[in-house]
């Protein structure tokens, strides 16, 4: 059995994969922010075209979807909390973060996603990056006893990074 990229402990097959295939809707919000992340680490681009919100699709890059849905090497989801988007409801949110890695380098993208249901159908609408915008190094990180990048031959932490141990918890 395949575990289900969305982290639920189920395979893909009974999970994710049977929204993919069309054989079930997602039930809730969170099942469907669920199913695109699936969507995004299977390569599955039609369906994240045919889950965003019809009014949404007029700016939808679905080769710029394609292009990061490869580009990465997805490696896990985890929701942080929900809002709303029950079967009953008509919208709802999920607050999760993302991670991956892209061109060498691991990401860790935290949105808060909104949800609209329409005709019965839970879609994706929009999604705000939280805690700031992504970082990606584009160095290697500078350890404590590195050389410190300066060249000045001392270690980091005896040279440029002498103050920074003071603003550590």
């Amino acid at each position: 059995m395949d575990s289900c990229p969305c982290g639920s402990l189920l395979g893909y097959a009974q999970c994710c994969g049977a929204l993919h295939d069309g054989r079930r809707a997602a039930p809730t919000a969170e099942a469907l922010m669920r199913s695109r992340y699936s969507a995004y680490a299977m390569h599955k681009i039609e369906y994240l075209t045919n889950t965003l919100h019809p009014s949404r699709r007029a700016g939808h890059d679905e080769r710029e979807t394609k292009e990061w849905s490869y580009g990465a090497e997805w490696l896990g989801l985890q929701v942080l909390a929900t809002g709303e988007g029950n079967a009953e409801d008509s919208h709802g949110t999920v607050e999760f973060v993302a991670r991956y890695r892209q061109k060498g380098e691991e990401v860790q993208h935290h949105e808060l996603a909104e949800f609209r249901k329409k005709d019965g159908v839970w879609y994706f609408y929009d999604g705000k990056v939280r805690g700031g915008p992504q970082v990606r190094r584009e160095a290697p990180k500078v350890g404590r006893n590195d050389p410190c990048s300066c060249g000045s031959g001392k270690k980091f932490k005896k040279c440029c990074g002498k103050g920074a141990e003071a603003d550590s918890p």
